[in-house]
Order: C-alpha cells, then structure tokens, then sequence
C-alpha cells in the first residue's frame, strides 16, 4: 500500500510539475550589466510577458553580454536564432540597415521630446528593417544624451584637435575627424584601460555609461554636447514569434508597450542621477557655448547633409515626417 501511495505522489508532482512548466523558454541577450536601466527594463520585461501569459512564456535575461555575442553581430545571431531575442544597439547595425543610423546622427535632435518625434516617425521603418531580418521589434529607448568626457576642458572647436576619442558608432567618427580630433573605435570593455595607457583621451557617450565606468577615475570634464540619443530596440527572431499563439502574441505586446513607456522615462531619470554623480565624484559639467554650439551645429549639418542626399526611400520618408 505504502508502494502504490508513493508512486501515486510521484505521479501527482511529476504532472504538477509539468503543467506549471512554461511552454517556451527563450533567452533574452543583453549586453550591458544588470546595474544598466537597460538591462533593468529587459528583466521588467520578462516579468511581465510571464505574468500576462500566466507562466506560458518564460525570459531569461543574460546580461553584461554573458551569452558572447558582439553587438555588431547581434542582428545576424537573432535573424539565425542563435538567440531568440537580444537588446541591440540600434546604432551599432547601421552597416546592416541605414535606417537603424538614424537615432545617432549629431544633432539632429537636443531633447527628449525632438528624439520622441523622430523616434514614432521612424519605427514604421525601424519595424520593416527587423522584418526584413526575421525578426519582429516589440521595444525601443534612447540612452541619455551623448556628451564629451575629456581630461582637459572643451570650450572652442579648436580644442577638438589631437583628441583621441573612443566613440560607439561611424557617426561619431565622421564628427569628431570633421572637428579636428580622431576616433577610436573600442570595446566597452576596453575603454578604461585604454584611457589609463593613453590610446585614448576622451569618450563620446552618456553621463550614465561615465558614471558606469568610474570616469572620474582617469578624466576630469563632461561637456553636454546632446551629440545624440542613441536608441536600444528588443527584438525577436520571427520563428519564434510565430510560433506563439494569437493571445501569448498580444500579452508579449502589452508586456512591451508598457515597457517602451517606463525606459523612456528610465533614461531621463538615469540621466539625471548620473550626472549628480559624476558632479559628486568631481567631473566638471558645462553646457555648449554659443560660439561653439554654432560649430557643432555646422559640422553636424554638413554630415546630416550629405546623409540625407543619399539615404534611402524609408529614411527620407521617417524626415519628412517630422519636416526635416
């Protein structure tokens, strides 16, 4: 009796087991730290998706690029389903689709509400390039406003020159040599290194990657340039999307929606906190100098010029849009 009691129990929790078991199970890659608002929201995410599909769909997010792909690779690993979903800097793929650039241009917006209008205007588009790489785009948030972090101060155009600056995409390089400086394209990683020996001087990113990597360590300023709000999507490889059902479709959606709404407003408030940071830990902060913010604005109207003289269909259309 006591046999067939217990081999009863192991068959109730077996079955237990396997109806509280999620139906699909997908890694979510990400490449910043679990500390990143980026990464944060990534997991928010996943909670959600699983409490609206009632445990159906289990995220695991594996952050600090733990899952060893690159971020110039990362398109190509979610079209493959080599991961089923990734957090990508947008910027980063731009060689693969144009339209993925856009985000990252200098100056093309200064604000949080200009980045917003270009941000609805193009994703239309930024959606057609991700379906024309197997993959559906369910989120997208802008980092905060990419600024200048030097050892010396910045005030002129002519203090541009003989910087050596490790920026995160081509249209970064292309500034920084039109002001004078040179670029240097570099693995997070190896950024704080690289400033130690010199290789570098200076990094174009945000107040929240400075305070990230300890900057006030190894520099000593953070202009606030607003070179750009460069944007992260999620996306997910379309034979995965299109193996869930209709409702688990629209739960992942909704988890989405509400998720693209609070990173939005995570990213002004990560730039907010960080910039005290930075203030607290030494970093000397300005803003751009009319003298200098009329070079900045030539240099990037140049750049932006002869962009748009030869972008495609889809990024001249997300333009005009919005009347540029």
């Amino acid at each position: 009796m006591r046999r067939i009691l217990l081999c009863t129990l192991v068959f109730v929790l077996a079955f237990a087991f396997q109806a509280g078991a999620a139906d699909m199970k997908m890694n979510l890659n990400c490449i910043y730290p679990a500390s990143n608002f980026h990464t944060q929201g990534a997991m928010d995410f996943a909670k959600k998706v699983e409490k609206y599909t009632d445990g159906e769909i289990e995220i695991a997010v594996q952050p600090g690029g733990s899952l060893g792909y690159k971020g110039s690779e990362l398109l190509k690993a979610v079209k493959d389903a080599s991961v089923p979903m990734s957090d990508i800097l947008m910027g980063v793929v731009s060689g693969s689709e144009e339209i993925f650039g856009l985000s990252t241009y200098p100056r093309i917006v200064t604000s949080y509400d200009e980045a917003r209008e270009l941000y609805d205007a193009a994703k239309p588009y930024y959606e057609k390039a991700c379906k024309k790489w197997n993959q559906k785009m369910l989120y997208a948030a802008p980092w905060p406003p990419s600024g200048l972090f030097t050892k010396k101060p910045v005030n002129s155009l002519e203090d541009f020159k003989d910087l050596k600056t490790r920026t995160y995409d081509k249209n970064g390089a292309k500034f920084l040599r039109k002001a004078g400086g040179s670029s240097q394209s570099l693995p997070w990683g190896e950024v704080y290194s690289a400033l130690n020996t010199g290789l570098i001087d200076s990094v174009l990113t945000s107040a929240t990657s400075g305070k990230d990597g300890k900057f006030w360590e190894v520099l000593n300023h953070f202009k606030k340039i607003h070179f750009a709000y460069p944007l992260n999507m999620v996306t997910i490889n379309m034979d995965y999307w299109n193996s869930l059902s209709a409702e688990q479709q629209e739960a992942v959606l909704k988890a989405a929606k509400e998720t693209e709404k609070a990173q939005w407003k995570a990213s002004r408030k990560s730039n907010r906190q960080s910039l005290q940071v930075l203030k607290e830990n030494g970093i000397e902060i300005s803003e751009v100098g009319p003298e200098l913010k009329k070079e900045l604005d030539r240099i990037s109207d140049e750049i932006f010029n002869e962009f748009k003289k030869d972008a495609d269909e889809d990024t001249k259309k997300a333009l005009e849009a919005i009347g540029m």
